[in-house]
């Protein structure tokens, strides 16, 4: 079984992803993907200040399942950090490429919860595919 994530990126700079569950959404398209997760009233975050430093946060997100972690991308708190800095650059650009999104987000996820004392585990490898079936014929006729 196999899981990635995929992102739906709106002109807004909004976002959201979807588990892919062994390639499930491999061949749904971004547009059609953005239709079937259109943006419902609860997916719009409320201002809420950073809490370390009350500043405007950019982003805040729930850490990854199970954690109960809170993550928040601050310009002011975080632009030390190159994976969140790098993301805050992005968030801010205009010209923002949504394929960029998934590499900036889970380098920022990653950086924000090592900071917070987790460790994100390896990936198991893919199980390695069978050996190819042998043909076997009799001795002296191959």
């Amino acid at each position: 079984m196999s899981f990635t994530w995929r992102y739906v990126v709106r002109p807004d700079g909004a976002f959201c992803r979807i588990g892919n569950l062994d390639g499930s959404l491999d061949n749904v398209g971004d547009e059609e993907l953005a239709r079937l997760h259109p943006v419902r009233d609860e997916d719009k975050q409320p201002a809420r200040p950073c809490s370390r430093c009350d500043g405007d946060v950019l982003l805040h997100w729930h850490g990854p399942l199970m954690t109960g972690e809170w993550m928040e991308l601050c310009p002011a708190c975080d632009a030390h950090r190159p994976a969140a800095r790098a993301f805050i650059h992005w968030y801010r650009d205009a010209d923002r490429d949504p394929k960029k999104l998934p590499s900036l987000f889970e380098d920022w996820e990653t950086e924000t919860m090592h900071a917070q004392g987790w460790a994100r585990t390896p990936q198991p490898d893919a199980p390695p595919s069978p050996p190819a079936p042998l043909s076997l014929v009799p001795r002296g006729q191959g």
